[in-house]
């Protein structure tokens, strides 16, 4: 597949070439950065503590009484509760008596720049930008404390205008230990280096970073590596390919990846013996590979673009336990299984297929009739499918529309016939394509037992009795399943919006996120 160049890096300068072109003065850099840091702390973790509460010097026994049976509790106890405390209630503890004096400077500490901000007297937004206070009381915490670190996250701070402090931080963590690393540049420039020493943090298992670009990998030693690493997010940072391949090729216990708005194309090839979940989001992807990942349960691609020349290849190798796959979008992303390129006259045989699938999201621009007319196609290579999300799209050029005649030609689809028990479309606007397919799936649907239609947000409520006329346009159909239950609800989410959640899709522990996001 024909590849076009890398895009330039958003850099301070570029960005406002581009709003000039757009009519648009500096005044406007600003909003264009808060804009930015909006959508990169949508995909940070929450601090894993919270500044909300108050801290108490009160040690006093209930009743009046002079006993202090909180500071008569072992160390390693009270080191596990003066670690959950933020930093500066952490070093306050020191007062509460000699008991205590020594205890923060060995507890696991956790460190928040935003906690320092509020205690300085600054807004706690992710808008307002930390001052040299803050950045100087970080370096203090920093150096005063031994070590380890329970978490750490740093996003108030502009890295360009503190490069001593960028080194020492590093330097003093990787010396310390840190085990959750949350490590934001602002505001400018994007494209500021990230140290190598960032490579040197042995004992992180979670690690958040953005706005920077990344280290040439070619030149790092053999030896750099995150052997503890678990979960890795990587927000609007510009790296070449080969750093990716670096980073799952140096975690050995990677499992969770999020790539959130990289600034240059991202071509993925996931080659992992530990990987259980891969997100790539607001990116223009070129080429997603599972080639080898024996582990590997969820692909999530949301709100992926390509360029308008060449498609999104998404190919599926070995993953024998991929269980949630979307949003795949029929027409726009190119499937392929194996060695074969999914065509609309590719029949379904053992070469084509991805049987270990059990939930699929389609995204669908139901007026563009070649996008559609693939959607039986994408349906064959997931046979066994239990659970399929459809998110209808709009679109500004609609080019043909399939009809009835087209789905009742339509046969030969295992998982519609055998296997898919929910289907949940999201998105519903009542056109006629859409009911065409919806038409489809009740009446070839063997073992469907739910059919859940969110129409879009004020549809229900706008006086147009959509809901009846969805149930007289269906009560003539003659479903497959008897047994099957339609509920109509309308979307909590704003036309052409999404809720989706990084955290929440990385959660192994919920059932659908595709439910959960949208």
């Amino acid at each position: 597949m024909e590849r076009q160049p890398p895009p330039p890096l958003i850099t301070m300068e570029t960005m406002l070439h581009q709003m000039a072109s757009h009519g648009m003065g500096a005044e406007m850099v600003n909003p264009a950065m808060d804009l930015m840091y909006d959508l990169l702390h949508s995909f940070l973790p929450c601090p894993s503590v919270s500044a909300a509460s108050s801290l108490s010097a009160d040690c006093s026994a209930p009743g009046g009484g002079s006993e202090d049976r909180l500071s008569a509790l072992p160390d390693a106890i009270l080191r596990n509760v003066v670690s959950r405390l933020p930093a500066k209630d952490a070093a306050r503890t020191a007062v509460l008596s000699s008991r205590w004096r020594p205890l923060w400077r060995s507890a696991p500490l956790a460190l928040v720049d935003a906690h320092l901000l509020q205690s300085a007297g600054g807004e706690d937004s992710p808008h307002h930008a930390g001052t040299g206070s803050v950045t100087a009381a970080v370096s203090r915490v920093l150096e005063a404390h031994r070590g380890p670190f329970r978490c750490v996250n740093l996003t108030r701070s502009s890295m360009g205008a503190h490069r001593a402090e960028l080194a020492l931080w590093l330097d003093l963590l990787a010396v310390k230990g840190v085990e959750e690393f949350v490590f934001v540049n602002r505001p400018w420039p994007l494209d500021f280096p990230l140290p190598t020493t960032i490579f040197s943090l042995a004992s992180v298992k979670r690690l958040y970073l953005g706005a920077w670009e990344f280290p040439n990998t070619s030149a790092l030693p053999r030896g750099k590596a995150f052997p503890h690493l678990l979960e890795l997010g990587l927000g609007c940072i510009a790296m070449e390919d080969r750093d990716l391949n670096f980073l799952l090729a140096r975690s050995p216990v990677l499992q969770t990846l999020v790539v959130y708005a990289s600034q240059k194309y991202v071509n993925l090839r996931i080659i992992s013996r530990s990987l259980r979940c891969v997100q790539l989001c607001m990116c223009i992807v070129h080429d997603v590979s599972v080639v080898d990942a024996p582990r590997l349960e969820r692909l999530f691609l949301w709100e992926v673009t390509s360029d308008e020349k060449v498609g999104t290849r998404v190919k599926f190798g070995h993953a024998p336990k991929l269980r949630f796959v979307g949003y795949l979008m029929p027409g726009v992303h190119v499937l392929e299984v194996g060695n074969t390129i999914i065509k609309a006259e590719t029949r379904a045989s053992p070469r084509t297929i991805v049987p270990s699938v059990k939930t699929l999201a389609l995204k669908v621009h139901f007026g563009v009739r070649n996008e559609a007319k693939m959607i039986p196609c994408f349906l064959r290579c997931f046979p066994n499918i239990e659970t399929l999300h459809i998110k209808s799209e709009e679109t500004d050029q609609p080019a043909g529309k399939l009809n009835q005649k087209f789905w009742k030609e339509t046969s030969g689809i295992e998982c519609v016939q055998s296997h898919i028990r929910e289907m949940v479309f999201h998105e519903y606007r009542g056109e006629r394509s859409e009911l065409a397919f919806l038409k489809f799936i009740l009446e070839n649907a063997q073992v469907l037992r739910e059919v859940v239609i969110l129409f879009v947000k004020g549809s229900l409520s706008s006086g147009d009795n959509a809901a009846a006329k969805l149930n007289k346009d269906l009560s003539s159909v003659k479903k497959a399943s008897e047994n099957c239950r339609l509920v109509i609800l309308e979307s909590s989410i704003s036309r052409g919006g999404t809720c989706w959640s990084c955290k929440v899709a990385s959660d192994f522990d919920v059932a659908d996120p595709f439910y959960c996001c949208c």
